[in-house]
């Protein structure tokens, strides 16, 4: 029986033979020659685990191997091996076989899975079919202090998998709300560690974006357990994909390593699952406008369409709920059919006064900072009404901060006066003057 995870993710059901894997019976061979001859690795076990196949179909593997006198049969090995397993041993065929392989692929180690059985797998954990409550959305995020219709407003556009655009001004938490979407996502998925699409190998896997779960077992007292799943897929939290000024659209390309002559999945298909975040949208080289066409198939049709060395090109399901984040107006830096093709648009406002004291007090509290009735007065009634009384979710922060640190260097006790609320102010603001050069 297949392990069971949280919300119901089905897992990825490992292949009962060479045929069930549903790729070139060369290419599986040759990667099979190339892990043994770079891992050094002679036991059909030790093989199993290096190409990440059961066991059995392994044994196929390499029995057909020696069919074609490319591995032969070393015995069992020395005394100090314990299991009795027979060996195998690359012949001098194999050998330059996996030379050969080597010199067109570097690629060795877990076999790749098609990218016709990856999308079946896509379907099972498809991020459209996750269901965030209210409850959810105020678990993750009850640290912060939000506007109120807000968790009313982004509850259904993150259950249904699409496009939302926040916009406003700046410092007022719209990449902590992003993060508070991702920690919402409780359940796990699975990520192929790479995948096959023309005899090509592309790399998903990335330990940097994807965060690896703990396997269960069906039994952990068994002394023969389960392997629950296909162990091509690492068993993950669901990924998050964060970028910001930095984001070109060459970053959303498959990157090929003409070195070792594959392929690299670009950003959006690691996020597959998951959450694709674009922090600072207008920040970056290309126009706004530029990414947001690079995104219009995708959004609009759930496929992305990738491109080979060859110049071939080939669809990949689009799976991720894509969350732009900008601190400028929608209307400029955006046309009305690109808003249209954005499913959700939510503004961020900042807090009111009330809101603002809550989150002042929070801070105060964990810093360490006492309050002060007459500093708080002045702060409200004297600095406010100079920007407007515009209130922003980092001033607290950023303010407290400021103060702390005056503190310390004066060798005072943690305090809030007006005149150390002032000093804090000038550092939050620069004064808009000209510079005599």
């Amino acid at each position: 029986m297949n392990m069971q995870v949280s919300q119901g993710v089905q897992p990825p059901p490992p292949p009962s033979s060479l045929e069930d894997m549903q790729l070139p019976i060369v290419m599986m061979r040759d990667i099979l020659l190339k892990t043994m001859f770079r891992k050094n690795v002679t036991e059909v076990s030790e093989l199993a685990e290096a190409v990440c196949l059961p066991r059995a179909v392994t044994q196929e593997l390499v029995d057909m191997a020696r069919k074609q006198t490319l591995l032969q049969a070393t015995g069992t090995l020395n005394a100090n091996n314990s299991s009795g397993e027979m060996g195998y041993e690359l012949t001098d065929a194999g050998k330059t076989r996996a030379l050969d392989a080597l010199a067109q692929s570097e690629y060795f180690g877990a076999m790749p899975v098609p990218l016709s059985v990856y999308r079946e797998q896509i379907q099972r954990q498809s991020i459209r079919d996750i269901q965030i409550t209210r409850d959810d959305l105020t678990g993750s995020m009850g640290h912060l202090v939000l506007p109120e219709n807000l968790l009313s407003n982004l509850g259904p556009a993150v259950s249904s998998g699409r496009s939302i655009l926040m916009y406003g001004p700046p410092g007022n938490g719209k990449s902590s709300i992003s993060n508070g979407i991702r920690d919402a996502m409780g359940d796990k998925i699975y990520v192929p560690r790479a995948i096959e699409y023309s005899g090509q190998v592309i790399t998903v896997y990335d330990p940097i974006v994807h965060s690896k779960a703990e396997v269960e077992v069906d039994d952990p007292n068994s002394l023969r357990r389960k392997r629950t799943f296909d162990t091509r897929y690492v068993r993950c939290e669901r990924p998050t994909v964060i970028t910001g000024g930095e984001l070109s659209l060459d970053m959303l390309d498959l990157v090929y390593n003409p070195t070792a002559r594959t392929y690299q999945a670009p950003l959006q298909l690691k996020s597959t699952g998951g959450i694709f975040i674009v922090d600072d949208l207008g920040r970056q080289a290309e126009p706004p406008q530029s990414l947001v066409n690079r995104w219009i198939v995708p959004l609009e049709e759930n496929k992305d369409i990738l491109a080979l060395q060859s110049g071939e090109k080939f669809e990949v399901p689009f799976d991720t709920l894509v969350i732009f984040s900008t601190n400028f107006h929608p209307n400029e830096i955006f046309d009305q059919a690109a808003l249209r093709r954005i499913f959700f648009k939510i503004k961020i406002d900042g807090p009111n006064q009330q809101n603002f004291l809550k989150i002042f007090a929070m801070v105060a509290k964990k810093k360490g900072m006492p309050l002060d009735e007459s500093a708080l007065v002045h702060l409200l009634k004297v600095k406010y009404p100079t920007i407007d009384n515009i209130y922003a979710n980092y001033q607290p922060n950023f303010l407290i901060d400021q103060m702390i640190a005056i503190c310390e260097f004066e060798g005072i006790p943690y305090q809030m006066t007006p005149d150390l609320i002032d000093r804090a102010w000038a550092n939050m603001f620069v004064k808009d003057e000209k510079i005599v050069k």
